[in-house]
């Protein structure tokens, strides 16, 4: 029989400690103790392409400063980017309906998703709305997506995904539709791709796209920022907002005994609105 190799061994609570800092000080975003165990699980594929065996090694090389890249690499495998086409069906039938209601005086809507990942929630997005296009004839929003993570802006807007990926929430007549096969991936097609403007932007530091939004959707992002840090990103996030506008978050957060600026919909369920001007 063939010996199994010997687990590597646990990472030094100073090695959490920097890893934690790091991704807080870059993003906000907090890993709780009881959670530690993501870090040896996510930085796996960091480490067999650096040929490193433990974690103290890959923070050691962070420390020694002589690779800048280092700790972009690492934010980046990191940030939990857990997300696919149409996710919460409901939520999207909704936001036809919450841009429906920006479009009554005529203007073309604005929508921000800040937090964009991978990027199957903008374009999510961009095909819903250029199919009513095409069907109704009313105008094609303005979609702005935004993410902390250069690898996944770099993934959103090469609009490349495995057979996996695709198949989470896209039924086939869209998957042909909007995308072209390339080897085992699917790619996007340009008009889909062109119908987004992806960029990288860190929800915490930097400031918010140029303009005003009719909806900003920001789901599981604020889950994992401090209280402290919520209330810097609150703010932000409504002075991009038209007055009336809308503001979609994760099921399991809330904007209630985090902020004023924004208020429960009494037209859409789990929404939340910036109060109109009177």
């Amino acid at each position: 029989m063939t010996a199994r190799a010997a687990p590597a061994p646990a990472a030094s609570q100073a090695t959490i400690n920097v890893l934690t800092a790091l991704l807080e000080a870059r993003t906000g975003q907090q890993i709780a103790a009881y959670r530690s165990w993501r870090l040896d699980t996510a930085l796996k594929p960091l480490l067999r392409a650096r040929k490193l065996d433990t974690l103290d090694q890959l923070v050691t090389q962070l420390l020694q400063g002589s690779d800048r890249s280092i700790g972009d690499s690492i934010v980046d495998a990191l940030v939990n980017q857990e997300t696919s086409f149409f996710r919460d069906a409901q939520v999207f039938e909704m936001l036809s309906e919450a841009v429906a209601d920006a479009e009554r005086d005529g203007r073309r809507a604005r929508i921000w998703c800040a937090g964009c990942s991978t990027g199957q929630e903008p374009l999510s997005l961009a095909m819903q709305f250029a199919e009513r296009r095409e069907t109704g004839g009313v105008p094609m929003p303005e979609i702005v997506a935004t993410d902390v993570s250069d690898a996944a802006v770099a993934r959103a807007r090469s609009g490349r995904f495995s057979q996996f990926e695709i198949q989470r929430g896209l039924p086939v007549r869209r998957m042909i539709r909007w995308f072209d096969t390339t080897g085992s991936d699917w790619v996007a097609k340009p008009d889909l791709l062109g119908m987004v403007a992806f960029r990288r932007m860190n929800l915490v530091s930097d400031p918010a796209p140029p303009g005003q939004f009719d909806v900003v959707l920001c789901r599981n992002v604020l889950l994992y920022l401090s209280t402290d840090t919520k209330a810097e990103v609150f703010p932000k996030i409504a002075k991009a907002m038209k007055p009336g506008g809308v503001l979609v978050m994760g099921a399991g957060e809330t904007v209630i005994g985090q902020t004023s600026a924004f208020a429960p919909s009494k037209r859409f369920r789990g929404f939340y609105e910036m109060p109109a001007q009177e």
